[in-house]
């Protein structure tokens, strides 16, 4: 009978999320539909289980109320995890496709499962948010142990910086100019989208109003006048922004004919102390 009742729920399984594949529907949405036919199979087949083998359970309660705590010791670490995939459902920390940071380890998130997270990780050996190839499974515990860094989230933008040194005796303001007017080109549509949704986190959020504009601010040191240009791109632009950035920064400067220089960590030696050499035999 069992058997029977098996071969019933996993041939139904199979069925609908066949269906949700035809439905060709949003890939978000056929995921978690997907998951939540799988997770209500094996809760039937567990329910199944105990009608069919009640009268046979029964004696076994008090063994089982004995070693309950001993299992529940055991097994700390898969119950945390089981309840950290809970807070997941209905907590809101991320979803597939959100770009994390959990338990040290940074990737987009391609699954969630009732025990783990996996990711594909991007960086460490790889400079920037770029993929590296492997995946992780974390444990769902971990989103009780440590925190969560949502990259996309309700904000799917992040702020970012380049720094621009300019040799002294440069123009500076035509050098402000240039950095702020490629500042605006390269990034303005990203500043356009993410002032709509900074909107909706001040509605959602007790969070003061921010500005989403590109900024140039300048500081001067030892060295050279500095160039911060601050500004909003796509979580998963940052890499590609900044490519576009220089490289327009680069022949703007470049047309200025010398009117702007880049600073460099080198030296210059302006005069040399006169030194007289005597040749002769003189002691």
């Amino acid at each position: 009978m069992l058997l029977f009742w098996l071969l019933i729920i996993w041939f139904v399984t199979k069925l609908v999320r066949a269906q949700i594949t035809r439905l060709q529907v949003d890939s978000e949405v056929g995921y978690k539909a997907k998951k939540a036919v799988t997770f209500t199979a094996y809760v039937l087949f567990i329910i199944i289980v105990i009608i069919l083998y009640s009268t046979s359970l029964a004696g076994f309660t008090v063994a089982l109320g004995v070693a309950g705590a001993g299992i529940a010791f055991a097994l700390q670490e898969v119950i945390a995890s089981f309840a950290g995939w809970l807070a997941l459902l209905f907590g809101n920390f991320y979803k597939t496709g959100d770009r994390i940071q959990l338990g040290g380890i940074k990737g987009d998130v391609i699954d969630i499962g009732i025990l783990r997270t996996t990711l594909m990780e991007t960086g460490n050996w790889v400079d920037g948010d770029l993929y590296n190839g492997r995946i992780v499974r974390i444990a769902n515990s971990f989103v009780f142990k440590e925190p969560v860094f949502n990259y996309s989230g309700d904000f799917p933008f992040l702020w970012d910086e380049i720094k621009i040194p300019i040799r002294y005796g440069s123009d500076f303001e035509l050098a402000r100019t240039i950095c702020k007017n490629v500042a605006d080109k390269v990034t303005g549509g990203f500043s356009l989208e993410a002032q709509e949704t900074w909107s909706h986190m001040t509605r959602k959020y007790q969070v003061e109003k921010a500005t989403t504009q590109p900024m140039v601010t300048l500081i001067a040191n030892d060295n050279w006048i500095e160039f911060t240009v601050r500004y909003v791109v796509d979580f998963k632009r940052r890499r590609i922004t900044k490519d576009l950035l220089f490289t327009n920064l680069l022949k703007e400067i470049n047309n200025t004919q010398s009117k702007v220089q880049f600073a460099s960590a080198t030296f210059e030696i302006t005069a040399m102390p006169s030194n007289s050499i005597n040749s002769g035999n003189q002691p």
